[in-house]
């Protein structure tokens, strides 16, 4: 397509797109949401309004399209590059060898931007077509510290939700709103629907929506944790930040103009609990897990994926590499991975009906490994403080209580090591790094101070809690910050893998 007209992306143009690139064939305007979403980002196009278009192509479902709601200011982009392009997108799934199979998606049929009309955004939830309100908020998103499990009521945001004759900013002010609304006006309330990488995410959600709601007022909080359902979900695809090449491809391979499109793998998963106020959509149809016990799989992913990903991140950086398939292709970091896996995680594991555990964790480093995805160290860094608490830490804990306390620790250990190294906010060569975390200064005011006192980074309770007084974790944790100090990350992982049983 070099040197041709490039076609922007739009509900009129999508007829006269390349023939390569695949578009809705059902009629948009027929459509009508029945889901409100929050956090419209990459991953939430990736997956949720991938399988809703694909019921949309069977035919079906056409109750069930997406209203997607922002509350931050970063998602002004979003209702910028939506209201541009009528709601439609380019999601490109991108296979080893270079392949792209690209279609545009139209199942986000609605954007509000809940600072341009908080009003518009609770009428939408309040509104009785409206069931199901889904979630890719973030892991910090949901206001609760992962040591205590305490929802955090003296954060300024929430504070200011509470205030009396307050249209509310946050989404649980929006959500709790507007299920006062359907209440009065004898609406059933709709069913929230995490999708979120958290351990329990419909165990989590229901336990903050009520905290909220009991701010509120103590019975309204009762009735949200009774009568409003929160289903538990697995969800899976490697979906990187947009990669700024990536609009200037899909020029170049298909004439076509997206302000804002999306790369992925082709591996996806969703298993979700089948438990909902108003119905959902036959979400079976497509490929998705609907099961009565979400956990095994929830703790498969979390325990193995995420964590993994959080071990190729501080060490992979440090070793000196930027994209993740760079490190996954290294044989030491394959062996170390599989180490952990084998050794750490799958002993805190329950059974997985279904799934053959070897075969996955291969998988998993084979999708690591796929240069096609781009996928950055960087993204993988960011915000650790959110993400070590709840994928590896648990590990370390099972660890340390389960077969008489006898559990391997020490791969995770030094990827809690390898974060507080990175946290000292330069690498091995001297260059900067800039730490992106909710809690950035005071993380790396305590890791600038462990070369002369090496547990000053698991001093901070509120992320690591009473870890510093396991003399066991603590123990593997100095051994590796040293080794990391010494030796650097290269040599610290290659010992490890050295003794990685095949």
């Amino acid at each position: 397509m070099n040197g041709a007209t490039t076609t922007a992306l739009r509900a009129d143009t999508i007829d006269g797109l390349a023939p390569e690139v695949s578009v809705p064939t059902y009629d948009r305007s027929r459509v009508r949401t029945g889901i409100v979403h929050f956090g419209v980002g990459g991953f939430h196009r990736a997956h949720q309004a991938m399988y809703i278009d694909r019921l949309l192509e069977q035919g079906g479902a056409t109750d069930w399209g997406i209203c997607g709601v922002g509350v931050l200011p970063a998602d002004r982009r979003m209702r910028d590059v939506l209201a541009a392009q009528d709601g439609l997108y380019t999601l490109s799934v991108t296979e080893p060898d270079g392949t792209w199979r690209t279609r545009v998606i139209g199942s986000i049929i609605e954007y509000l931007y809940a600072p341009d009309d908080p009003e518009a955004v609770i009428e939408k939830l309040a509104d009785p077509a409206t069931r199901i309100v889904s979630l890719t908020i973030t892991e910090g998103g949901y206001n609760f510290s992962a040591t205590t499990g305490e929802f955090d009521a003296a954060a300024p945001a929430i504070r200011a939700d509470l205030a009396p004759d307050r249209l509310p900013r946050t989404v649980f002010g929006l959500v709790t709103e507007a299920l006062v609304r359907r209440r009065a006006r004898g609406i059933a309330p709709f069913t929230v629907m995490s999708c979120d990488n958290i351990e329990g995410n419909g165990h989590i959600a229901r336990a903050t929506f009520a905290a909220f709601a009991r701010l509120r007022d103590r019975e309204l909080g009762d009735w949200v944790e009774s009568a409003v359902r929160f289903p538990n979900s697995m969800v899976d695809r490697i979906t990187p930040v947009t990669p700024a090449e990536a609009s200037a491809e899909l020029s170049r391979r298909y004439g076509l103009e997206d302000r804002w499109p999306v790369v992925t793998e082709p591996f996806t998963q969703w298993v979700l609990e089948d438990s909902f106020t108003l119905g959902r959509p036959d979400l079976d149809d497509v490929g998705v897990q609907l099961v009565a016990d979400v956990a095994p799989y929830e703790l498969m992913k979390l325990r193995l994926l995420n964590a993994s990903h959080q071990a190729l991140a501080y060490l992979g950086y440090l070793s000196g590499y930027r994209l993740v398939h760079e490190a996954a292709q290294d044989p030491d970091f394959r062996r170390f991975l599989l180490r952990y896996m084998d050794r750490e995680a799958t002993p805190t594991l329950r059974p997985v009906p279904g799934v053959d555990l070897d075969r996955y964790k291969h998988t998993l480093i084979e999708r690591f490994s796929n240069p096609a995805i781009g996928d950055t160290i960087a993204r993988l860094c960011a915000e650790s403080s959110d993400r070590i608490p709840k994928w590896l830490l648990p590990v370390i804990r099972q660890q340390l209580g389960g077969r008489q306390g006898s559990g391997e620790i020490d791969c995770a250990a030094t990827i809690v090591a390898a974060w507080a190294r990175y946290a000292e906010g330069f690498d091995e060569h001297g260059e900067p790094i800039d730490v992106i975390d909710r809690l950035r200064d005071q993380l790396k005011a305590l890791a600038r101070r462990q070369r002369d006192d090496p547990t000053a980074f698991l001093s901070d309770r509120t992320v690591f809690g009473d870890l510093i007084d396991q003399t066991r974790f603590v123990d593997a944790y100095v051994t590796a910050l040293r080794s990391l100090h010494a030796r650097g990350a290269e040599a610290t992982v290659a010992e490890l893998a050295r003794d990685e049983r095949q």
